[in-house]
Parts: structure tokens; sequence; C-alpha cells
């Protein structure tokens, strides 16, 4: 369903919230080795997610990453929308458009009432799941190697 980029994206976040502690920061390769992550890509997906203001990035020997905002007020769907865009919500699932651009003389595609449903129970889901509820969960942290 998610890229890799998003993947990664997700459980590094969740390592870095993890790790916080004030105004430290951890570094790139720290978070690659624990987590088992290339680290050029990697890097490439935190910058995109500092960009967005949703992590700190510090450059030199005592850099690093950090989160910006409170993990009570990131979402995994602010996560995804940034690194995988909002596509996955939008579009339809047979045709090359959103849904809302299919050809209105044209009857939708026949997945279309279906994945409505999922679609919307998918934003609900993300919108809704916060970053802190996922680190203070013991169970998810074991999940996902953090």
């Amino acid at each position: 369903m998610f890229s890799n980029s998003c993947r990664y994206g997700i459980r590094a976040i969740l390592y870095i919230a993890s790790k916080q502690q004030g105004d430290e920061k951890t570094g790139i390769k720290q978070i690659s080795k624990d987590l088992d992550l290339p680290t050029p890509f990697l890097a490439k997906i935190l910058q995109q997610l500092a960009k967005q203001k949703i992590l700190k990035s510090l450059k030199g020997p005592h850099g690093g990453f950090s989160l910006l905002r409170d993990p009570k007020k990131i979402t995994i769907l602010d996560i995804v929308k940034t690194i995988d865009g909002e596509e996955i919500f939008t579009n339809c699932i047979i045709h090359n458009t959103t849904c809302s651009c299919v050809d209105k003389h044209k009857d939708p595609c026949p997945l279309h009432d279906n994945y409505s449903k999922v679609r919307t129970e998918l934003i609900n889901l993300f919108s809704t799941t916060t970053v802190h509820e996922l680190v203070i969960n013991k169970d998810t942290q074991a999940r996902i190697n953090i």
C-alpha cells in the first residue's frame, strides 16, 4: 500500500520519538543501524520530513534529527501525505486519475463503491492515530523494532 520510503519514514519517526529526550538529536547512522535501513535513502526521507516541519535537522558532529512538533500532534496521515502524497486517498484503483476525474459519462470502476468505504476508514484511522500513541504502545515498539 505504501512505498518503501513511506514505511521507512514512519518507522524512523517512531524511532526518533521513542529515543527523544529534551532537545537531544538522534544521528542518521544510529537510526539507520538500529532499524536496518540504508543510510543514504533514509537521509533523503528524513530531509523531506524536515522540509515539511515534522522533523528538525541539525548538521555537524553533534547533529541529527529530532521531532519539531509534539508527537501528540503528528498523525500517521501527516507522514504519509508528506512522503507518498495524497494520491492513495484520491486516486482510483483502476483508472489512472482521481476518482472525481473519471469521465462522468462512464460508470465508476467496479471497485469504486467498496474502495470508497475503505478509503474513508483509512483516512479516519491515519488522521486519528498519532506518533505518541504508537510510541507509548509497547506492542507497537516490539513490532517495528524500536
